[in-house]
């Protein structure tokens, strides 16, 4: 299975996607977290298996694109693009998923929507989370999966986020998951990403 080496490879992906849809005149937003959006934003360089969907969007009347949950399973017209596409580039059948998608149930970063970056690659639309956001995610990620070598904790630490950043994102993650037990883990988190960042001063 192929992987995504550079972020010109993401965006390939995704501009080949749009183009198989636009010919259909179909277009659909997306707006996608994780090891994508750290990629296409230049804050992180590494390669990445997939591109995670945290919401589909819908431009109102104003033409203010407002996010909802994703579509599970996607689109046929996506999900038939998205596995030509797979097929062309080597890629995992599900390269394109929304996995992201259950952080729903328990809310988004306050904000979050007027924060998001767009691209668009024909006929789809790509939102990207915007810096700040993705500090949260990802601090709530690397709590979870504990460890210096994570790549959610590597993520975080290359975010080089701010004391003011990681007070929010852990008084965001309490409302998640209000459990002593991870708060104590989400603080060590914590310390270890500032320990990382002052030395990288």
């Amino acid at each position: 299975m192929a992987e995504f080496a550079a972020p010109q490879e993401i965006e390939r992906a995704l501009r080949l996607v749009g183009e198989l849809l636009e010919a259909r005149n179909l277009r659909y937003h997306i707006v996608v977290i994780g090891g994508t959006a750290v990629n296409l934003l230049g804050l992180v360089s590494r390669a990445t298996t997939d591109v995670d969907i945290l919401a589909f969007a819908t431009p109102d009347a104003a033409g203010i694109r407002r996010l909802r949950p994703p579509d599970e399973p996607l689109p046929a017209p996506l999900a038939s693009a998205a596995a030509t596409v797979a097929a062309d580039l080597g890629l995992d059948q599900h390269w394109l998923n929304t996995g992201p998608a259950s952080q729903w149930q328990t809310g988004l970063p306050p904000g979050l929507e007027g924060r998001v970056m767009w691209r668009d690659y024909g006929g789809l639309s790509v939102g990207i989370v915007a810096r700040r956001d993705l500090v949260f995610f990802k601090l709530y990620a690397a709590a979870d999966d504990t460890g210096t070598d994570s790549v959610h904790f590597q993520d975080l630490v290359a975010l080089a986020p701010t004391d003011e950043e990681l007070s929010g994102a852990a008084a965001w993650i309490g409302q998640q998951d209000p459990g002593p037990d991870f708060h104590r883990t989400v603080s060590q988190v914590i310390e270890h990403a500032r320990t990382h960042r002052d030395r990288a001063r």
